[in-house]
């Protein structure tokens, strides 16, 4: 395996874990702003503990390269469901910045969910959890 795939691997999995993880941890302390956020979207509040166990258990998993694949399946579609529940249904009803502001928010969630399934693709390379004791190479 050449360096930059033994280095891209981790750096991929802490950069696309650091998202959930922080996000998880926010909700956390501002439980109350963010059930009502979701009540004002549509979105039961009593979903909010689930939510916060997917995004820091499930980044956790994927920083740790621990069933990552799972984890990558996982938030993947944590990500295109509330893409479309928190930015692209909310876009309809606006107009200019607001519109493709909420328009871009919807993309990046489509392109977080396309790196995690490249996560599920090709597994979690080098310095995971689901690696020890194995030699990663391109398919994980």
């Amino acid at each position: 395996m050449s360096q930059l795939t033994q280095f891209a691997a981790p750096l991929g999995r802490l950069l696309l874990s650091f998202m959930f993880i922080m996000s998880g941890l926010q909700k956390i302390t501002g439980y109350a702003g963010t059930q009502q956020y979701m009540e004002m979207m549509g979105v039961p509040g009593a979903l909010l503990p689930l939510a916060i166990v997917t995004e820091v258990a499930g980044g956790l998993a994927l920083l740790l390269g621990w069933q990552a694949r799972i984890a990558a399946f996982l938030l993947a579609g944590f990500s295109v469901v509330s893409g479309i529940l928190f930015h692209l249904l909310p876009s309809f009803g606006m107009e200019g910045m607001a519109a493709q502001a909420e328009m871009i928010g919807f993309m990046k969630n489509m392109t977080i969910a396309g790196g995690m399934l490249m996560v599920v693709a090709f597994g979690p390379g080098a310095w995971s959890l689901d690696m020890r004791g194995k030699t990663a190479t391109l398919a994980g």
